[in-house]
């Protein structure tokens, strides 16, 4: 691996780490669905400069159907999902049960693409599924209803980012990285905006909070896509997948120096687990591991 490589893996997992953060910030003002329709739009505009300035022509018709489904599962729908739950849940549980993904994609791919589940897979899988029992028993956050709630929207939204590194591993005519994203985006919004009159604007947003939405979109939506299609381009989608092992550990330390979200040994169990689940999973060859989605 080469010194680039290793430097863009830090900078990507900082970005996405700090996407966690930010939520935390931006939905008790914005709302859950103001906050997912600006990120993705914004994202979406910023996608489509870069791409008409420096990229080959934008396919819209030909691959409407995969950016369409794309859109839904890889962006809409988890990102909706993990807004909803900051409203209950620590940045860190956030991060820790996104790192299940991988974990979900496995599963998926056993059932719909007959792939392989081998001892260490399997193995893997069970780790993972105790690791978030840990988290949901020893952490900090009371056990009661509504944090069941939020853990089941990011274990859904986890199987949503499951579901796309399949869907787009099966696509008969496979998209371009930067026009997936792209195309991805502007779906995303679409499928977000029927529901926006179900959760108006909590509050008028400041200054600040305009410049952190901006920053979730551009930061940690559009350049981090851009990291991780050279990522994958450089290393595979297998080695690029281990950026997932450094997203808690970034939203950790971002939630601990902005939102004085001290992290508890306990809490370090069921992160330590799932880690361990994900590093199982992405071990094994690459024909294994389902191909790398678009977060």
């Amino acid at each position: 691996m080469r010194t680039s490589d290793l430097a863009r893996l830090p900078i990507l997992a900082m970005l996405w780490g700090g996407s966690f953060l930010l939520y935390r910030i931006v939905t008790p003002v914005l709302g859950t669905i103001v906050s997912t329709e600006a990120r993705v739009a914004i994202a979406g505009i910023v996608l489509l400069a870069l791409q008409m300035s420096v990229g080959p022509r934008f396919e819209w018709r030909r691959h409407a159907t995969a950016m369409t489904a794309v859109g839904l599962f890889n962006s809409a729908v988890p990102f909706s999902l993990f807004g909803f739950a900051t409203h209950t849940l620590p940045t860190a549980y956030l991060a820790i049960i996104n790192a299940t993904s991988p974990l979900f994609g496995a599963v998926i791919a056993r059932v719909w693409l007959g792939g392989a589940l081998n001892l260490t897979r399997s193995l893997g899988i069970a780790t993972g599924v105790v690791g978030v029992i840990a988290l949901v028993g020893l952490g900090p956050v009371a056990t009661d209803p509504t944090t069941a709630i939020a853990i089941a929207a990011c274990l859904v939204a986890a199987a949503s980012y499951g579901f796309a590194t399949n869907y787009t591993r099966q696509l008969a005519h496979p998209v371009p990285p930067t026009t997936m994203a792209t195309g991805s985006q502007f779906a995303a919004a679409l499928w977000v905006v029927p529901l926006l009159p179900l959760e108006p604007l909590h509050a008028m947003p400041s200054g600040a909070m305009v410049g952190a939405t901006l920053i979730l979109a551009i930061a940690c939506t559009s350049l981090a896509y851009l990291l991780y299609f050279r990522l994958i381009s450089d290393l595979g989608a297998t080695r690029a997948l281990t950026v997932t092992f450094l997203i808690p550990l970034f939203a950790t330390a971002w939630a601990w120096l902005i939102l004085d979200e001290v992290p508890t040994p306990r809490m370090g169990i069921g992160g330590a687990l799932v880690l361990i689940a994900t590093w199982l999973i992405v071990r094994t060859s690459r024909a294994a591991v389902p191909k790398a989605a678009f977060r």
